[in-house]
């Protein structure tokens, strides 16, 4: 005989419906935390290399300005503590990549002339892994429409709110 007295899991409720409008307890909560942005020359070294030297400054700009533009939405809708550190700049990371990874197909092309003959451009497969990875992070950040649905900006710590007001 099935318990039904026992306490579904939270996001089965959010999943399934909430009629009774009964509290849902919906995770761990931690301290808000004012994010230090990482120093991008640590990831994007100024190396001898003239050519890779522009394209690490290049890369340094791009995560800049990414972290500049999420980090102020993501304190505001989702809430950011210091364990998201690592997340938020491998995110940055990846779009810095895609953006090497794009100029170097704009600049040479999808297929180049090899020993071989004519292949596929090395950045293809690389930017389409960036790009799947990509997808993990606009998810798991809520950076998408249909992921800022799933998430609850952080408000006064009521856990009596209901998941669907």
């Amino acid at each position: 005989m099935a318990d039904s007295h026992r306490k579904r899991p939270p996001l089965a409720v959010v999943r399934e419906g909430n009629p009774g409008k009964r509290p849902v307890e919906m995770g761990v909560v931690l301290p808000k935390a004012d994010l230090d942005e990482p120093d991008w020359s640590d990831t994007f070294p100024v190396v001898s290399d003239k050519a890779q030297q522009a394209l690490n400054r290049r890369a340094r700009e791009v995560a800049r300005r990414e972290w500049r533009r999420i980090v102020p939405v993501l304190k505001y809708t989702a809430g950011l503590a210091e364990v998201d550190v690592t997340v938020l700049q491998d995110y940055c990371v990846c779009v810095a990549r895609i953006d090497q990874c794009e100029r170097e197909l704009s600049t040479n092309g999808l297929l180049l002339e090899g020993e071989r003959g004519w292949q596929k451009n090395g950045a293809t497969t690389i930017v389409s892994q960036y790009r799947a990875q990509l997808k993990v992070y606009v998810r798991e950040l809520g950076l998408s429409p249909s992921a800022r649905a799933g998430i609850k900006p952080p408000g006064d710590g009521d856990v009596d709110d209901d998941p669907f007001d």
